[in-house]
Parts: structure tokens; C-alpha cells; sequence
């Protein structure tokens, strides 16, 4: 294998174990756990999210939990900044070709960083809806579906609710709503 390829195949193998957590230093694991004891006191949790962001800033683990911090803050805004972050750093990580050809069914369904990549578009569109960017929200749920036609990181409902949203329907969905799956979506 050439000196690239199994840089790139190590590179991703790091970024797939540390979207679960691993290679995360003990130092900036003991930062999030800290803050995790102090989510109740933001003031004092966020700037240990911040440090162990600063000491491990390619590392998906610190953006996770800043992500977390964020949305369950109701900074949307923040949320949203620190998730268009992590899906630069997933893109780098799965290579520049990544998303030239969907991939594939297994890889959306088992490899940690494809699935990374794609849920982190989906909560991306989902930030867009509430931060009111339809047309952002549009953009990234047309490339999930590119990139996830079987609907494996549940992308399609977001998509649908967009799409009545837009239509100006409101009250219950109908009957023939579909309960997970693209559907007969048109983008």
C-alpha cells in the first residue's frame, strides 16, 4: 500500500475511533467529564469544553460534547457553528473523494465516521429548520438523501417536515405520512 493510502486508511481508522471516544487523551477526557459534573453551572462547564476543544481541536469527542453543551443550552447558533466544524473535520477525515458516489449501504449502516459525517448533516438541516434557513436546511437534506438513500440515519422525516412546512400545511400529518424512508420525495 503506498505511504498516502495507509496515511488515509490510519487517519480514518483514528477518526472512526474517536467519534466513540477513543484516542482521546486522559487529560482531555477528565476536561469533558469535569464539565459534565458542572452542566448545571454553564458558566463554569463551558470554558473546560472550550480547553479540551483547544487540546485535541481534530478529535470529534470535544466537538460532540461542545455540540451537546450548545443544544441542550438553546444556543442554537453556537450548536450549529461548533456542528459545521465537526463536518469539515469528518470530510477531511473520510478524504476528498468522500461523497463522489454514495457510500456504501454497510458503510452508512457500520462505519463510524460515514455515519458521523451523516448524522452530523442531519443535525445540521435540523439546526437550519429552527435557526429558520429553510434553504440551507434544503441543501444539506438533499445531500443526505444523496448520500443516504436508504434513509439509515432517519434524515427523511426532517426532509418531509420541511417540505409541509414550505407548503404552509400545518395540524396533523396525513394518513400516508411516511414513518421513516425518502418516500416519493422530489428535491
Amino acid at each position: 500500500m503506498p505511504a498516502d493510502s495507509l496515511r488515509f486508511a490510519n487517519d480514518l481508522a483514528a477518526f472512526a475511533d474517536g467519534a466513540i471516544g477513543g484516542g482521546l487523551s486522559p487529560q482531555v477526557n477528565a476536561l469533558i467529564a469535569q464539565a459534565g459534573e458542572l452542566r448545571h453551572l454553564p458558566q463554569q462547564a463551558l470554558p473546560l469544553l472550550e480547553q479540551a476543544r483547544a487540546a485535541a481541536p481534530r478529535h470529534p469527542a470535544p466537538l460532540i460534547a461542545l455540540y451537546r453543551f450548545y443544544f441542550y443550552g438553546h444556543q442554537l447558533a453556537e450548536a450549529r457553528a461548533v456542528g459545521e466544524d465537526a463536518l469539515a473535520i469528518a470530510r477531511t477525515a473520510l478524504g476528498p473523494s468522500f461523497g463522489d458516489v454514495p457510500p456504501g449501504d454497510e458503510a452508512a449502516r457500520h462505519d463510524a465516521a460515514v455515519r458521523f459525517y451523516l448524522f452530523t448533516l442531519k443535525g445540521l438541516a435540523y439546526l437550519n429548520m429552527r435557526l429558520g434557513d429553510m434553504h440551507e436546511a434544503r441543501l444539506m437534506l438533499n445531500a443526505l438523501h444523496r448520500l443516504d438513500p436508504q434513509d439509515h440515519v432517519g434524515g427523511a422525516l426532517l426532509f418531509h417536515v420541511l417540505t409541509r412546512h414550505e407548503k404552509g400545511e400545518t395540524g396533523e400529518a396525513p394518513a400516508a405520512y411516511p414513518v421513516r424512508g425518502w418516500g416519493t420525495v422530489s428535491l
